[in-house]
């Protein structure tokens, strides 16, 4: 009795012991996931969790979004998931985002996943205009989504009308031109067929490329007062903080670049920035809440350590990274080579085999005629042979009767009457013997005559049967040899492998080494820049011919500064405007 008693109050408290869980949705820019979390779990639990679903290893860029009182919020790492202010309803909704930008996408953005990721944020954040951009500039972008969905262009698949239903460009944009979507689309594809040959990470790599030199890429904007209580915006980005005009998110009226920020602190709603330089005073501004004042500072402690990794020798993590992402690009390079050599081959396979066809109808073309022509010789031969056995009986009928009409010349000569009378109707009859016998004398010569003709002809007509038979014969052995070789016109099925032997890699960063990186890095700027001129070129070239067709009265505030700013030759690099040293007076914005 005692014993089951204690058996039942031990499986009682192994229940209780039982970790309670609770169903979590996390919403990607592509997917959506769910996860049961345990409840005693943290944020970097959840996050890792996420994190290795997606294959992810740059986990220094994200984080796990959620809105509480119409402010968005980030999941702590080192909190429960369950303490944060969240819905209580199952499932619990974090969206997996972005929440620190890179300064150059190409050299920070190692991973395809990380890539692509940044490339849906981006582009989504460009069609809600919440990115500032360009017209032609969305056009360019355009070009550079569609190659990274559709492949190559091919006149043959994508006719007009196959981008009708895709999102492509701002609604802004399209508002601001008299144009058509079938105008769009045929600049948009006019710039698409000149990417062929990019891969989907690439292309995609091209899009952030351009997009990080727009204005508003990567700034978190927030809503501040001075102590003046002028209304003005906060940004916050890799670069460090901006103070803007709230009617102008493009150019800021001030910067603090990372490295010249000594201290960022807040007390309440104050929020206080120290410069490095002393003699520049302190920068104090109010929000409206408190936990907008957390998110603030959040964002400057992530940016500012983010700031200052680049500017360090990368660890050994992202060495190794950046090691296996070169030799996948490297891999991916000799696999889409290798396709492009066999697609090659069977296109040329495919030309060879359509020219054998088109040689082999011909030649059964030819063949066909050649027994058409030679049905009519052995006809008109057979008609001539007819003929000439005709011809022939002829003349001999006419002949036989030439020489019967001699006979009864003879005949009448010798029973002559012997009067007069009769004398000259003999004479009479004579001559007219003599003249019917001359006249089928010369048609009997006249029909031999034919008769040779014709013999001559059927000789001919046979003659030419002969060469019908020859060449038809030479036909159908030029034919047998053809098929023979098209049939032996076999595509290669044995193709060369190619093996990619890691060997083992260093990275030991000597004087030298830094000098040929120096190098190496001065030379892909070189190239930068004039990559950078020419897609300034080509830009301009859109943007004047898409002139003509502007409706000035639909420009909007940030359409004129932007023009504003283009015309002063102003871009994101060169409009920051640092503090200067003014004693210890405040700074007034």
């Amino acid at each position: 009795m005692a014993g089951a008693i204690a058996s039942r109050m031990s499986f009682s408290s192994l229940k209780r012991k039982q970790p309670k869980t609770f169903t979590v949705r996390i919403a990607t820019m592509d997917a959506e996931m769910e996860f049961s979390c345990e409840v005693k779990w943290k944020g970097k639990d959840l996050f890792d969790l996420v994190c290795r679903t997606l294959g992810l290893r740059e986990t220094w860029f994200f984080g796990l979004q959620y809105t509480i009182k119409d402010t968005v919020a980030w999941l702590k790492m080192d909190k429960k998931v369950l303490d944060h202010d969240v819905p209580t309803e199952e499932p619990v909704t974090f969206h997996f985002l972005a929440k620190f930008y890179p300064e150059n996408a190409e050299e920070e953005l190692v991973q395809e996943i990380t890539q692509h990721l940044f490339f849906l944020q981006v582009k989504k954040q460009i069609l809600d205009e919440k990115i500032y951009c360009p017209p032609e500039a969305s056009v360019l972008l355009a070009s550079y989504a569609v190659q990274a969905k559709y492949g190559d262009y091919d006149p043959n698949v994508h006719k007009r009308g196959f981008l009708a239903q895709e999102e492509l460009l701002p609604k802004r944009v399209i508002n601001l031109y008299q144009m058509t979507p079938e105008m769009w689309e045929e600049r948009i594809t006019a710039w698409y067929a000149e990417h062929r040959g990019r891969a989907r990470d690439e292309a995609e790599m091209e899009y952030l490329k351009i997009a990080q030199d727009l204005e508003m890429y990567g700034v978190n904007y927030f809503a501040i007062r001075n102590k003046k209580g002028t209304e003005l915006l906060l940004g916050v980005d890799a670069l460090g903080l901006h103070i803007y005009d709230p009617d102008n998110r493009l150019t800021p009226k001030i910067s603090f670049p990372w490295n010249e920020i000594r201290n960022i602190s807040y007390s309440d709603k104050e929020f206080t920035i120290k410069p490095l330089d002393k003699k520049i005073d302190v920068f104090k501004f109010n929000s409206s809440k408190l936990r907008v004042n957390k998110l603030i500072l959040q964002l400057c402690i992530g940016n500012h350590d983010l700031f200052m990794r680049r500017r360090k020798a990368d660890s050994l993590e992202v060495q190794q990274m950046k090691a296996q992402a070169r030799e996948e690009k490297a891999r991916k390079q000799m696999e889409r080579q290798r396709l492009a050599r066999e697609k090659q081959m069977r296109e040329e396979a495919e030309r060879t085999r359509d020219e054998l066809e088109r040689r082999l109808m011909q030649l059964k073309e030819e063949a066909t005629m050649a027994n058409e022509a030679l049905m009519r010789s052995e006809e008109t031969a057979d008609l001539l042979a007819e003929k000439a056995q005709i011809t022939e009986e002829e003349a001999k009928l006419l002949a036989q009767k030439a020489a019967e009409a001699e006979q009864e010349m003879q005949r009448i000569k010798a029973t002559a009457i012997r009067t007069e009378e009769e004398k000259r109707l003999m004479e009479q009859k004579v001559l007219e013997a003599e003249m019917l016998a001359l006249k089928m004398a010369e048609e009997s010569e006249r029909r031999a005559k034919e008769a040779d003709q014709l013999k001559q002809d059927l000789q001919e007509a046979r003659e030419s049967e002969r060469r019908a038979k020859q060449k038809l014969l030479e036909i159908t052995s030029k034919s047998s040899y053809t098929s023979m070789n098209s049939s032996t016109t076999v595509l290669p099925t044995d193709l060369p492998n190619f093996n990619l032997i890691s060997e083992s890699l260093s990275f030991d960063f000597k004087d030298t080494d830094m000098k040929r990186l120096s190098m190496e890095i001065e030379k892909e700027k070189v190239e930068y820049m004039e990559k950078s001129k020419h897609l300034q070129e080509q830009l301009n070239e859109l943007k004047t011919e898409i002139e003509a067709l502007k409706l000035k009265e639909r420009e909007t505030a940030l359409d004129i500064l932007h023009n504003e700013n283009a015309s002063r030759g102003n871009s994101k690099h060169n409009t920051i405007k640092k503090p200067q040293a003014q004693g210890r007076r405040p700074i007034c914005i």
